[in-house]
């Protein structure tokens, strides 16, 4: 159930195995998905952002070893962690046993954290420490294949109550843009 990756000492990280990994690689190169920024998933994840008011924002695609997001909208100023230092930017790339995308994408269902800090399997996980990340809400990018490709998630830096009402609205977010994304596919064209 883990990845056998050194941890720091008190870390208990458990990434959920992902048996679908190498059947989704290959849907999200099918797709065209997955290997570069996409301007319009960008300005998605930028007006998801202001909408539902998070710092963070991605749309997400999980490959075999690591997570790439086509869609990206982060903090114009570097966030503070705990410790008073500031946190690294967030990159295009991150490692599959880091955040919490994987865990909705193996449970094929969304995942609301009000804060991370109450769940020991999140806890300890990297983009708490390192991004200052305390609330994530998080659904799949399911496509009518039934492959989740990914995640439309957003994150902030405050615990945060999501309620039923933020729930709905991001699995109602994920299924259209699932469905964008097909679309797509279907005519040939970009985003």
């Amino acid at each position: 159930m883990s990845y056998d990756l050194p941890r720091p000492a008190g870390r208990l990280l458990l990434t959920p195995e992902d048996k679908e990994a190498p059947a989704r690689a290959r849907r999200l190169a099918l797709l065209g998905l997955g290997e570069r920024p996409e301007p319009a998933l960008d300005a998605f994840a930028h007006h998801l952002a202001q909408r539902v008011g998070t710092p963070y924002a991605m749309v997400n695609f999980v490959g075999e070893q690591r997570q790439f997001f086509a869609g990206l909208r982060v903090p114009d100023d570097t966030p503070l962690t705990d410790t008073g230092k500031s946190a690294p930017v967030l990159g295009r790339h991150m490692e599959r046993d880091h955040g919490f995308c994987p865990h909705v994408v193996v449970r094929r269902k969304a995942l609301v954290l009000e804060d991370v800090r109450d769940y020991p399997r999140f806890a300890g996980n990297p983009v708490v420490d390192e991004y200052g990340i305390r609330s994530y809400l998080g659904a799949p990018l399911i496509d009518s294949t039934g492959m989740v490709l990914g995640t439309v998630c957003v994150a902030d830096t405050e615990p945060r109550a999501w309620g039923r009402a933020g729930l709905e609205s991001m699995k109602a977010t994920a299924a259209d843009l699932a469905a964008r994304l097909e679309q797509r596919e279907a005519d040939g064209l970009p985003l």
